[in-house]
């Protein structure tokens, strides 16, 4: 799915056939999740082949390594570059690109002292949700942020994802809807979370949340479409039967929801303001005007 014999990555400083690269089997980021990494799409459009909000997403990348105490000396213009290049030399247009910075030998609870970078990249044309997803509220909760920088996109933070994700789809739903340690929703698995109600767009406040580009962008794009949108803490409950519900990140994208807890959502999508939202994104990631 992710590559073939002919597929070209960056590792540690030059490009080479993903068949051909390994891993150091002594590393922190095998052992103990220690690594940082991102999620990007790029784009076929009018003006060619355009990553999307690629400055936001890498320096986010140089935050979150910073955070982690993890080395990482590239610049947000060479890893641009070099994902263009990446991007070109397996004529990838609509793609998802994953950067990943993971350490080296290290088997002590201790800082990097050096890091490896690896850009991937594989065709993908399409969010890795689907619209109208039926969700439940996760019996998982949310990394404590005073145990975590949960505001750094780091792999080991995943294993709580992977835990609410299988077990929502264990369950018959779609995706999981996961609780910080005061019981506020949070975010779904892997992506942010919005709903509706009266006409404004309602989503978690910061701290325990990752505040993704997405979500970002929907700030961005209501304010464009004069759509009131609030951040707030709220219970489940708040948000089950509410006019419309959304799930956004870069991979998702804007994913509408069907329901949460069995509990639908109640208005047509296409006359909601979040399906408009989701209209203007879609047009807005293949750099055309709102």
């Amino acid at each position: 799915m992710y590559y073939n014999d002919d597929t070209t990555i960056y590792f540690d400083g030059k490009f080479m056939k993903a068949k051909d690269a390994g891993t150091d089997l002594y590393g922190q980021s095998l052992h103990y999740g220690y690594s940082v990494f991102e999620g990007i799409k790029s784009y076929s459009t009018d003006h060619g082949t355009q990553i999307f909000k690629a400055k936001e997403h890498y320096e986010r990348l140089k935050r979150s390594a910073e955070l982690m105490h993890i080395p990482f000396d590239y610049s947000v213009n060479q890893l641009t570059e070099l994902t263009y290049e990446l991007l070109d030399r397996n004529g990838f247009t609509d793609a998802y690109i994953r950067p990943l910075v993971t350490c080296s030998p290290n088997m002590s609870l201790s800082k990097g002292q050096k890091s490896y970078l690896s850009l991937l990249a594989w065709e993908w044309n399409n969010g890795y949700l689907a619209d109208k997803m039926k969700i439940m509220t996760s019996p998982f909760q949310r990394p404590n942020p005073k145990a975590f920088k949960v505001e750094a996109k780091v792999g080991g933070h995943y294993v709580n994802s992977i835990l609410a994700c299988q077990d929502a789809k264990d369950k018959g739903y779609d995706e999981a809807l996961v609780l910080d340690e005061n019981g506020n929703v949070a975010e779904s698995s892997g992506a942010n979370v919005f709903y509706e109600k009266d006409g404004t767009l309602f989503t978690p406040g910061k701290g325990s949340i990752l505040p993704g580009i997405t979500r970002q962008t929907v700030f961005e794009i209501c304010e464009e479409l004069d759509i009131p949108v609030k951040e707030s803490f709220f219970k489940p409950e708040e948000m089950r039967g509410a006019d419309a519900g959304f799930f956004c990140g870069t991979a998702a994208e804007i994913v509408a929801l069907d329901s949460l807890d069995d509990v639908p959502f109640t208005k047509n999508w296409e006359n909601t303001a979040s399906g408009r939202v989701q209209q203007a994104y879609l047009k807005l990631v293949r750099v055309l005007l709102l």
